[in-house]
């Protein structure tokens, strides 16, 4: 059985914040219940078309669900969402405009007075209160609020993360919390609010460079796939053309990577280098040396000294070299899903339990499963397909 089989979840969802949330807790077994408009859907559908005609971001956050069409403003549809939740949900999620889900009665206010054991999480830009509550908030637009573009990119250039690290966080910090909220609800009986701020969270993944920069000192410099503060720590050109990514963490490693890397041990005890803040300061004088080592060699042959010295080292892969990165391949992480155009390769979740699998169910096309949900609550299809008539569903 697994952890959360039982436990249903509404969600009110578009784009990645709160999909990706509730993706987790169906990998964890609980049923998630998706909201879609009627012949539109979660707008996040129609980013792209690069997995076989379907977007990239929607197959990566919504594999397991079901997809319920309700159009929210039709008053036959609020009635059948407020059964929905009212006769079988244990949470609800919604990250709608700021006050949209309060005006259409889904407040956590509104559904506990009813239901005290309801756990309601809000996801927004900014959170349900303070000056930025109503302002639009975009991945990017996070990025640049949290500080993290300022101390991303080159020194010419700032630059955002390539994947949406404002929404995963947000997602992430919802998915705990939810988990948190029904660990108590089981002591308490009682449900709970969670109101889950993009900005927040993000400035919260930003608090290294945050407190680097502490009582008006200066942060992190931008430096591109380099360590912004540890050194030799980033990209080294081998001979071959090909990048190795090394890093050092104290001065045990440094003198391994002079002696047997390098092949200059008396490089080490070079007052230019002899700490960590030295050699950050005189990065360029060192890196010289580095490349100029590395120049006769493969980057096989580099990534050979670095594994005999024990040195970190990674390879700078492409996507498709990631599809098929060996380590992925030998811990048999991958699996296949099912969605409306075919089976699509999948990665299993991160800390997938030995005892029982992850829920990996398929993708789901728009309205997949409106008639079957209705049933349940005792809609014939006579009156299914009138509400449909409607475009109330």
């Amino acid at each position: 059985m697994r952890p959360l089989e039982g436990i249903t979840v509404v969600t009110l969802e578009h784009a990645i914040a709160a999909p990706f949330a509730t993706r987790q807790l169906a990998d964890l077994g609980a049923r998630v219940i998706k909201i879609e408009r009627p012949g539109v859907g979660d707008f996040a559908r129609g980013y792209d078309e690069r997995v076989r005609g379907m977007a990239s971001h929607f197959v990566w956050t919504n594999r397991s669900k079901e997809s319920l069409t309700l159009d929210v403003k039709h008053p036959e549809a609020q009635l059948i969402l407020r059964r929905l939740i009212m006769e079988q949900a244990d949470v609800v999620v919604q990250n709608l405009a700021p006050g949209a889900a309060a005006r259409l009665g889904l407040s956590y206010a509104a559904l506990s007075e009813a239901k005290p054991g309801l756990i309601v999480c809000d996801i927004s830009g900014y959170g349900s209160d303070g000056p930025y509550r109503d302002k639009k908030a975009y991945d990017l637009l996070i990025q640049s609020e949290a500080g993290f573009v300022s101390v991303t990119g080159s020194p010419d250039e700032p630059a955002k993360a390539g994947p949406s690290i404002a929404d995963i966080s947000a997602g992430m910090y919802a998915y705990t919390n939810i988990l948190a909220a029904l660990l108590q609800r089981g002591r308490t009986g009682r449900g709970q609010h969670i109101d889950i701020s993009m900005l927040e969270s993000l400035v919260e993944w930003t608090s290294y460079p945050l407190y680097y920069a502490f009582d008006g000192a200066a942060p992190p410099p931008r430096t591109g796939a380099s360590h912004a503060t540890i050194y030799p720590y980033g990209p080294f050109p081998a001979g071959d053309g090909k990048t190795v990514m090394l890093g050092l963490q104290n001065e045990r490693e440094w003198a391994l990577f002079c002696s047997k890397v390098l092949l200059t041990p008396e490089l080490a005890a070079d007052p230019r280098f002899a700490s960590n803040s030295k050699r950050s300061a005189a990065r360029a004088e060192l890196r010289a040396l580095i490349v100029a080592a590395f120049a006769p060699l493969t980057a096989a042959e580099v990534v050979a000294r670095l594994d005999e010295a024990q040195i970190a080292n990674a390879n700078v892969n492409t996507m498709s070299e990631v599809w098929t990165h060996p380590q992925l391949a030998a811990r048999g992480r991958w699996t296949e899903v099912a969605s409306p155009v075919g089976n699509i390769p999948a990665l299993l979740p991160p800390g997938s339990w030995e005892q029982q699998k992850p829920r990996m169910d398929a993708v789901p096309a728009l309205g997949q499963h409106t008639d079957a949900i209705l049933a349940e609550l005792g809609y014939g299809a006579p009156r299914i397909a009138q509400l449909r008539t409607e475009q109330a569903i």
